[in-house]
């Protein structure tokens, strides 16, 4: 197949720093697209110089009608990381691209920094919600995140000392490769810079504060972590489900009757590229859970405002499913079953005596198993201690077989 688009990574160092490979194909492309700072690196001649359009998305539809020619996209660094390659091969199959990369932002930080690859966690809150810092904010954690504008190092150090990590140290990496690079360092707690060059790399190292509220990525959140109207899958039954739905990078959750969202978040801050969908009606709620889903991490969490099962229609085909409300109206569960893909999760809790003969039948129809959860915490009794037993829950967890696919 032809290659006809070649996708070059430049850094700031420019032109003179690509390949003998990589100056042959810019030399000679009849079309070359790229940021206005990345056009002028290279010499002119007789080609087309096209910059990149806002949205970015218009110029990336635009290449396909130059195909059989040669075309020359310039893009920082290496184009696979958080880069423009990643929308180009949406929309051009990878085997007619032909990418000659330069170091990434990420690989020239770490030359600065000694820090291994294995041991980071990656962000970029270019174009982003900063939000998704939320998340990565973990003891002792090393964090290298891309930067939005100039003033996003403010936002990171403000974010820390929010969470009790105002100790953390903040490195600014700015115009790394370029004679005018330079790096600025301080702890998050004092930090005062602004007004970075917009091209720049921010490391972290996170240093949380002595009894500061932890929020794990790993565990479940204690339920005052969530905003909330009492309409919420309790700490220990939370974790519980979750382990149930067996999260997976990637897979796709639907969480009916969501509440407040606790599921669904749960579920997204397991790992980022789990995606879920919170099906929820009423107002008050569908507020709690974008509330929750800035706060906690997961902004991109998907809300559907709308009843089930009509409400779940159209949406994209779920791995796993939990089912937190609206069990006994009609055709809620089968709409469900039906959209689920073979071998995925559901998972349905129920505290009710007619929510548990619901799922005891269906437990009987389509298999799987139940298990009856009883929790209790110690509570003051005058002056002695004794147990508070709450309400037990049934909780009912089938996988989807291929038999099934047709009950």
């Amino acid at each position: 197949m032809n290659r006809w688009l070649s996708l070059i990574g430049i850094g700031e160092d420019g032109y003179q720093s690509l390949s003998s490979a990589a100056r042959l194909i810019v030399d000679n492309a009849d079309i070359i697209v790229g940021g206005h700072r990345h056009l002028a690196m290279v010499p002119k001649g007789k080609k087309t110089f096209l910059p990149w359009k806002r949205p970015i998305h218009s110029s990336i539809d635009d290449l396909v009608e130059y195909r059989g020619r040669e075309v020359c996209v310039l893009a920082t660094g290496d184009p696979f990381c958080y880069g423009v390659g990643n929308l180009i091969k949406k929309r051009v199959p990878i085997e007619e691209i032909n990418v000659i990369p330069a170091p990434s932002a990420f690989s020239l930080a770490t030359a600065r920094t000694g820090w291994g690859f294995e041991e980071i966690d990656f962000i970029t809150l270019h174009g982003r919600n900063e939000a998704l810092l939320e998340v990565v904010i973990q003891p002792q954690a090393k964090l290298l995140i891309l930067a939005h504008n100039g003033s996003t190092p403010s936002v990171v150090a403000k974010t820390l000392v929010k969470r009790g990590y105002g100790e953390s140290f903040i490195t600014v990496f700015e115009r790394m490769g370029n004679p005018a690079e330079r790096s600025v360092h301080g702890k998050a707690c004092d930090w005062v810079e602004n007004g970075f060059d917009p091209l720049h790399t921010i490391a972290v190292e996170c240093i949380a504060e002595p009894l500061h509220a932890h929020q794990s990525r790993l565990s479940c959140l204690a339920d005052d972590a969530f905003s909330h109207d009492g309409k919420i899958t309790k700490e220990d039954i939370r974790s519980i489900s979750i382990t149930a739905l067996m999260p997976t990078p990637g897979q796709i959750l639907w969480d009916v009757g969501a509440g407040c969202g606790s599921i669904g978040i749960e579920w997204m801050r397991r790992d980022k590229r789990s995606r879920a969908i919170a099906i929820e009606y009423q107002e008050n709620r569908l507020r709690f859970i974008a509330k929750n889903a800035v706060a906690l991490g997961t902004p991109d969490l998907k809300i559907v405002n709308g009843r089930a099962p009509q409400a779940l229609k159209k949406l994209e085909t779920p791995d796993a499913i939990f089912i937190g409300g609206g069990l006994s109206n009609v055709g809620v569960f089968e709409a469900c079953w039906q959209a689920l893909r073979v071998g995925g999760r559901l998972v349905v809790n129920a505290v009710t005596t007619e929510s548990e003969a619901i799922l005891i039948n269906l437990n009987q129809n389509f298999g799987g198993d139940l298990t009856r959860i009883t929790i209790s915490k110690t509570h003051p009794l005058g002056k002695h201690t004794g147990w508070k037993t709450f309400m037990p829950t049934l909780q009912w967890r089938v996988t989807k077989g291929y038999m099934a696919v047709n009950q």
